[in-house]
Parts: C-alpha cells; sequence; structure tokens
C-alpha cells in the first residue's frame, strides 16, 4: 500500500512538472489559434520560431551567451585547478584556514553580493561589458572543493615517480593530475555551463545593451514588451534558448551521471 502511494506521488509530482514543459512546446509548434484549445489534429507549423527569431537578436544574445560560459568556463578551470592543488599538496601556514574561507563562499547567496560587486565592476569601469558578468563567478569555491578532493585521491607514489623523473611542480600538475581528473571536470563544467547559461539576476543588473545581454536577459525584455506577442511566439523564442541546454542533457546524461560518480559526489 505505501509502495503504490509513493508511485502514485511520484507520478503525479512528474506531471506536475512536466505540464509547463508540454504547454510550452504544444503552442511553439502550433497556430496561435491553438494556444489554449488541444487538437490531436492541429497543423505542426515552425513559424512560430521564425517570428521570435526575427523579432529580436538572439543570433547576439547566443553569441554574448556562449562567449560569457566559455570565459567562465576557462577561468575556473584555470584558477580551481592551481588553487586546489595547492590545497592538495602543498603545507604552508593557515592552510586549513584558507580552505575554511573558501568553502564559506558555498554558505554565502550571490544575491546577497549584488550591490557589492555592482560597486567594484562600476569602480573598475567594466559595466555593460562582458568580463563584468564573469567575474564574480571566476573563482569558485565548490570547484576548488571539487578538485581538492579529486586530487587528494591521486596516489602519491605517481607525484613521487614524476619528481623522480625531473618533472616540475606545474608539470606534474599538468601532466599527472590533470588527466586523472578529467571525469571531474567534465562534471563540474557541465554544471558550470547550465548554471550561467542560465543566469538572469546579475546579468540583468550590470548589462544595458544588445551588445552584452546574453539570451536570458533578451528573452525576459522579448517576453514583457507590450506589443500584443501572442504566448506561441514567446514560448517558441523560450524553447529556443533553453533548447541547447536540453539537447546537450539528452546526448550527454550517462556521462554526466557517469562523471558525477567517479568525482565522488553522492
Amino acid at each position: 500500500m505505501t509502495r503504490a502511494l509513493n508511485i502514485t506521488g511520484a507520478w503525479m509530482l512528474a506531471l506536475i512538472w512536466v505540464l509547463p514543459l508540454a504547454y510550452a512546446i504544444w503552442t511553439a509548434f502550433h497556430p496561435a489559434a491553438y494556444e489554449a484549445r488541444f487538437d490531436l489534429f492541429a497543423p505542426v507549423t515552425f513559424e512560430n520560431f521564425a517570428k521570435a527569431w526575427e523579432a529580436a537578436p538572439f543570433a547576439r544574445y547566443f553569441l554574448n551567451t556562449f562567449v560569457l560560459v566559455t570565459v567562465i568556463l576557462i577561468g575556473q578551470f584555470i584558477l580551481c585547478t592551481l588553487a586546489a592543488y595547492a590545497f592538495a599538496r602543498y603545507r604552508f601556514p593557515g592552510r586549513d584556514v584558507l580552505f575554511a574561507l573558501v568553502l564559506v563562499q558555498l554558505l554565502v547567496m550571490p544575491d546577497i553580493l549584488i550591490v557589492e560587486n555592482y560597486k567594484s565592476i562600476r569602480y573598475l569601469g567594466l559595466v555593460d561589458t562582458i568580463a563584468a558578468i564573469a567575474l564574480p563567478y571566476i573563482a569558485s569555491g565548490f570547484g576548488i572543493f571539487l578538485l581538492r578532493q579529486t586530487f587528494l585521491s591521486v596516489p602519491k607514489e605517481l607525484e613521487e615517480a614524476a619528481q623522480i623523473e625531473g618533472m616540475s611542480s606545474l608539470g606534474i600538475m599538468l601532466k599527472v593530475y590533470v588527466p586523472l581528473a578529467l571525469p571531474t571536470y567534465l562534471a563540474y563544467g557541465l554544471v558550470s555551463v547550465s548554471h550561467h547559461w542560465n543566469n538572469f539576476l546579475w546579468p540583468l543588473i550590470i548589462t544595458n545593451s544588445v551588445e552584452t545581454r546574453p539570451v536570458t536577459v533578451g528573452l525576459q525584455i522579448f517576453a514583457s514588451i507590450d506589443s500584443g506577442v501572442e504566448w506561441s511566439v514567446i514560448n517558441a523564442a523560450t524553447l529556443m534558448t533553453s533548447g541547447p541546454l536540453l539537447i546537450a542533457f539528452l546526448l550527454f546524461q550517462r556521462q554526466f551521471v557517469q562523471s558525477f560518480m567517479r568525482a565522488g559526489i553522492k
């Protein structure tokens, strides 16, 4: 009896979760006349996507977002790798205290720092730039923690063998630790790209022009214009902006789960 209730509850929650997505897909691929009317034989059309693409500079929004997530990911990989390697393999005064301070970052909501971040970006003269969106996220406490735990699991004998061969510390990190941590890099990269592709509040505050807005902000502005835009067109634009992430997850779902399991995330 209990199991049947659990299964029923799970199906109900899944149905509630999928209904908005199903409605968005239905309206995006059907004419506006079928927005509130379900007809199994309703004609399928791609006109809504064409209207959405022509109504706003989505090509520029996609380019800005691609540049943004790429810059953030490369910066995070570099800084998190160096910091995690230092915390994992070097002993220096205050190491544990500094690592504890890094973990504190995980407890601080990014929204709390918006005002201070904006003041810093304005002082640097970077308001309304892609760099302004990326800078607060380059150093990631989660990335440092994740890579540090992975580096700690690397056998010490491999490092000692590399030292005997005369390899430098940088060479050991790049040729021993980084290759063994590739599943962790993949898992963290997927999380980082997904998060910053969907990030909305900070880009909304720090950007003012089409040249710097990512797709989330562009979609919000497109959906809020007072020109009687049809829901079918808005949902088509929504699917366009979220489609790349959804397709990537469906294609790499197995690698995504396996990477997290190998990275030791329970």
